[in-house]
């Protein structure tokens, strides 16, 4: 599979090849929407709390006597149905984590690579050094590559340069190849990528490791 290289102007300066296991598969919908609600499941905190009524603060004296004032039997002020009583049914402290398997993890972000790469959605810059953090050089590369909204820029290392000209740009984020995630590339419109981001994602997820560990296919047998 061949894919456009830009520079820092958006001009193409040459095509290279890219490997087919990681940017031209047919997505797996089923495994990215699995995948992203248990990325989104395990940044829940789970920290909700609500007292019942052995927690909530209030006297144990019965309200009134059992019988024959003509009233409801009422046992405690602490009961649910009082003001400032206890909650029946209430969230508590828990983990919502849910695990996933590390060959689903990686189907997903293969899926998500080639939807962006069928899409359009993705563009793969030779390099991304910048002499100065400079906001305004980010904003022209944007325009020359006609994206708009969100944008999520992979990067081959931690790149400081370009962290600090994003920051003040709406909608976009920077991280290394190695960081990459099914939910951020599902929250960003584009990706883009430099030359050697995307040879460090093809070692990552690409090449054995796109048939690493699959079930073996079954022989037919012999009638």
């Amino acid at each position: 599979m061949e894919l456009q290289v830009r520079n820092l102007q958006g001009e193409q300066v040459e095509a290279i090849q890219v490997d087919e296991a990681l940017f031209g598969i047919a997505p797996n919908k089923h495994v990215i929407h699995q995948v992203m609600l248990a990325q989104q499941a395990n940044q829940r905190s789970g920290n909700a709390d609500t007292k019942t009524r052995g927690e909530v603060r209030g006297s144990t004296k019965k309200i009134r006597a059992q019988k024959y004032t003509g009233r409801a039997r009422q046992g405690s002020i602490r009961a649910p149905h009082h003001k400032g009583g206890g909650v029946i049914f209430g969230p508590h402290p828990r983990s919502f984590e849910q695990q996933v398997p590390k060959m689903m993890r990686r189907l997903a972000i293969r899926s998500a690579l080639s939807a962006k790469a069928a899409g359009g959605e993705l563009a793969v810059l030779n390099d991304f050094n910048l002499d100065n953090p400079r906001t305004k050089d980010i904003l022209a590369l944007f325009k020359s590559l006609e994206v708009a909204g969100s944008v999520l820029i992979a990067t081959a290392e931690p790149d400081r340069s370009a962290l600090l000209s994003v920051r003040n740009i709406p909608k976009t984020k920077v991280i290394p190849v190695h960081y990459l995630n099914l939910l951020d590339m599902v929250n960003h419109h584009y990706l883009i990528m430099t030359v050697a981001a995307v040879r460090k994602a093809e070692a990552l997820w690409g090449g054995e490791r796109a048939v690493l560990r699959r079930a073996p296919v079954p022989q037919e047998v012999a009638s």
